[in-house]
């Protein structure tokens, strides 16, 4: 069978989308199998990666949501004559008939509208049709709609009618650089840049969109900081864009300017540092597909507070602290908990929650995700 994967969302500048296609491709490509893989790729990493003779790289050098992917995609996945398409995010050419898989991370951008978008307002409005008509004709269409949780399938058949048959989990997973320990003066040397000490932070990495809930964590954290009379910061790693930068204006309307600190982009060696030597990573969200961080956060050796919404419950069970995301006292209750933990007391805790999250690898994803394509190839 000959396989097509669109994978010009690959690489980190494509956050979540990018590293779930570097590892899908990676761990496809070691599980050996004998048919024949087609991936569309953008110029920056057509010359870098290196596939092996059953695999065959071809140009789509344009980018997402744009003319080009909707009236040119379709005929170049036409000429190559795939007996499926793979399709890892919504943004699906209309004119393609073809058989094929899609991979719908969450419904965020069909429930959160403008909270969920870096656009102007008349941008946003100008593309929301067509991205929302597209979206549901790729998935209404589609052979098969493969999910990274339990949580959002269970959005999909209930937002699209969907037979939940119809849609399987593949929960992803986590890079090995997450589950190593590095020597102390190089943690050392990141913290320093960063100017924090190990245990005197709660910590963040992701964007700053409104459904991301960080105004809580200000809130609370001015909140901690006044009733204890301590220096706690509250450090916020992540690429700049414009919710972040009105992420600083609320920490100015907060007045929390001396308790939070922005990092910006962190490489995944620093984010592990800063991972393990916090006091806690804090995950907010209203709204999430899977929960990638947090897991990253327990591998690297961090405690984690998260908000108290289904998928996290289903993710990451009863290996963290839960607390209620609208309410910054209860937040406030969730750090000072956690910052009374013991070092022994914290050590069982992780030994227990590292333990868990064994059971999410890429490896396994990619293994579950080839199945589907079999799956739907035999009928």
């Amino acid at each position: 069978m000959k396989i097509l994967i669109d994978a010009r969302m690959y690489g980190l500048e494509h956050s979540g989308i990018g590293r779930y296609l570097i590892n899908l491709i990676e761990e496809l490509i070691k599980l050996g199998n004998k048919e024949q893989f087609v991936v569309l790729l953008r110029k920056k990493y057509f010359d870098q990666l290196n596939l092996p003779s059953n695999w065959k790289k071809v140009l789509a050098d344009f980018r997402h949501y744009t003319f080009e992917e909707q009236f040119i995609l379709p005929r170049i996945i036409k000429k190559e004559k795939p007996d499926l398409v793979h399709f890892p995010h919504i943004n699906f050419p209309i004119l393609y008939q073809g058989m094929h898989v899609i991979t719908v991370h969450d419904l965020t951008m069909q429930r959160q509208g403008t909270d969920a978008t870096t656009l102007s307002l008349p941008i946003y409005y100008f593309k929301r049709f067509p991205f929302l008509f597209a979206a549901r004709i790729g998935i209404k269409s589609s052979a098969a709609i493969i999910a990274p949780s339990k949580t959002v399938k269970n959005d999909i058949s209930e937002y699209y009618s969907i037979d939940k048959n119809k849609i399987f989990v593949t929960y992803e997973g986590m890079t090995k650089s997450f589950k190593r320990d590095f020597e102390d003066n190089k943690s050392l040397n990141v913290l320093s840049n960063h100017r924090l000490r190990s245990g005197s932070y709660f910590f963040y990495v992701g964007n700053a969109f409104p459904y991301k809930n960080l105004g809580i964590v200000v809130k609370a954290i001015k909140k901690l900081n006044t009733e204890k009379g301590s220096n706690v910061k509250f450090a916020v790693a992540g690429s700049k864009d414009v919710f972040k930068e009105r992420f600083q204006i609320l920490v100015k309307q907060e007045n929390a300017q001396k308790y939070v600190k922005i990092l910006g982009y962190v490489s995944d060696e620093e984010l592990s540092v800063l991972y393990k030597n916090s006091t806690a990573f804090i995950y907010p969200s209203l709204s999430e597909g899977f929960g990638l961080q947090g897991l990253e956060a327990v591998a690297s050796g961090s405690l984690v507070l998260a908000s108290d919404i289904p998928v996290f419950k289903e993710i990451y069970e009863n290996n963290v602290l839960y607390f209620n995301p609208n309410d910054a006292q209860s937040l406030v209750e969730a750090m000072k908990k956690v910052m009374k933990i013991s070092s022994a007391e914290k050590s069982k805790i992780l030994n227990k929650a590292k333990e868990f999250t064994k059971k999410y690898t890429w490896l396994k994803m990619a293994q579950e995700t080839l199945e589907v394509y079999q799956k739907i190839l035999k009928g």
